[in-house]
């Protein structure tokens, strides 16, 4: 268990040298969520080979499960912020509560998700627009994948406690190794024991599973973290309860609204063909690679603008947040180069399907041109859950989605009969509009909140 002084010795080499702290933090959260990506990457290879509606039929529950990543990653959020900002004002105590408060959360997360999955499941995916032809496929996928997602949840709050005290390479290690093990499984559920999609779900399950196990030993067995559980003395705490959610509810509703809007764009994509669906689908698994470096940053930025804030470190956040956005413009542009020329070779990679190829190609060589604006937005908001605020990060998402991208496809899909390329347009208009009102709304909070 990590002792005081080396806490104490953690921030001093943040504020030392935040850039090379930035990296340190970044660089494993970013191999990390590589690895982590790999699950749905890998996945999405196999399930290819299976033909365009078995991608369908994951397609159709990606936003289920980005609805639940989005509930777990907001809420692992406001955790990661809570436990940083105790940390650097030397609070031990509280540092302890939140992480204790955050398995609780996690528990009944996982207990209402699971339950809901499991009886309503198919009704969910017949109501996003799932047609018959991929129905039973999509909900044998989604049905065996509930068993999974309590292991997910607890697993996710694990790496949120961590990544709040700084300590990034544990759950990178424990993912690549679930990531290993997914790959090893999936050939084998896939085509060995000849179960196709639904294989692919338990060989992602059973990997989950073993994730969470891993990470049950090294916490409370091994006693690996700077923090303590002492969940036999539990008590709520309306204090602690409040300082994550104030950060880590409105990041949460932010990604169910994604989630949400994952739903229309599928519905107004199946008005066009389910090969529209699976090429969004193929589209979006690169857009996850392209973006992991940037949500490494901004992840890294959380833990440490929270930190500098709690220790009163005002000048160190301002260069740590030039620092950090300037690095993400720069890597996004030099993707947004190479996928641009290199699009049609990458989705060979995911179908052999013609058409589903030549969709997903036009959508990443269109989308691609704007990455570098989508960076300011992603990396703005986490560096405003660094300072407690979580609501901006929300109200931008809700113009962003609600005001700007879904009437924006509608009207060109439904009104003008546009082709499918103008859904496109939608989204790319929207990403412009919500990086200007993020940059503003960031030079808003640094002057209320940092003193001169």
């Amino acid at each position: 268990m990590n002792s005081n002084k080396t806490k104490n010795n953690r921030l001093k080499s943040f504020i030392d040298n935040p850039s090379k702290s930035l990296w340190r933090l970044a660089i494993p959260i970013i191999a990390g969520m590589a690895i982590q990506t790999l699950y749905t990457i890998i996945d999405m290879i196999f399930i290819g080979r299976l033909g365009g509606e078995s991608i369908a039929a994951v397609a159709f529950n990606f936003p289920i499960f980005f609805f639940i990543m989005g509930l777990t990653f907001g809420l692992g959020s406001g955790v990661t912020a809570s436990i940083a900002r105790f940390i650097g004002a030397d609070d031990k105590v509280n540092a302890d509560n939140a992480a204790e408060h955050s398995v609780v959360i996690a528990f009944i997360l996982s207990l209402i998700l699971t339950v809901l999955g499991l009886i309503y499941g198919k009704d969910i995916l017949i109501l996003m627009g799932c047609t018959g032809n991929v129905i039973d496929l999509s909900y044998d996928y989604l049905r065996i994948s509930c068993y999974g997602i309590s292991f997910l949840i607890f697993s996710a709050f694990f790496r949120s406690i961590l990544s709040g005290e700084g300590d990034m390479k544990l759950p990178m290690m424990i993912a690549a190794l679930g990531t290993v093990l997914n790959t090893i499984l999936d050939p084998i559920f896939i085509f060995a024991l000849d179960l196709g999609v639904a294989g692919a779900a338990w060989a992602t399950t059973i990997s989950q599973i073993v994730v969470f196990l891993i990470f049950v030993y090294m916490l409370f067995v091994k006693e690996h973290a700077y923090v303590q559980f002492k969940m036999k003395d539990f008590s709520p705490s309306f204090f602690i309860i409040m300082d994550i959610i104030k950060v880590g509810l409105p990041t949460s509703i932010q990604m169910i609204i994604m989630s949400l809007g994952q739903v229309v764009f599928n519905k107004m994509l199946v008005s066009y063909s389910t090969d529209a669906v699976a090429a969004y689908q193929v589209g979006g698994r690169v857009d996850m690679l392209v973006f992991l470096p940037i949500m490494g940053i901004a992840s890294a930025l959380t833990t440490i603008i929270g930190m500098f804030f709690g220790a009163k470190e005002y000048d160190k956040i301002r260069f740590i947040t030039k620092y950090g956005i300037s690095r993400s413009i720069l890597i996004t542009l030099i993707a947004s180069v190479f996928l641009y020329f290199s699009a049609p070779w990458v989705t060979v990679i995911f179908t052999n399907d013609l058409t589903i190829q030549s969709i997903a190609s036009n959508y990443l060589q269109m989308i691609c041109l704007i990455f570098p604006m989508i960076s300011i937005g992603i990396t703005v908001g986490r560096i405003l859950n660094g300072l407690g605020l979580g609501m901006p990060s929300l109200v931008i998402t809700i113009i962003r989605v609600v005001g700007v991208a879904g009437p924006l496809a509608y009207y060109f899909v439904y009104i003008l009969n546009k082709p499918l390329e103008w859904m496109w347009y939608s989204m790319i208009i929207s990403a412009i509009i919500a990086s200007i009102i993020s940059s503003i709304w960031l030079k808003v909070a640094f002057k209320k909140l940092l003193p001169t």
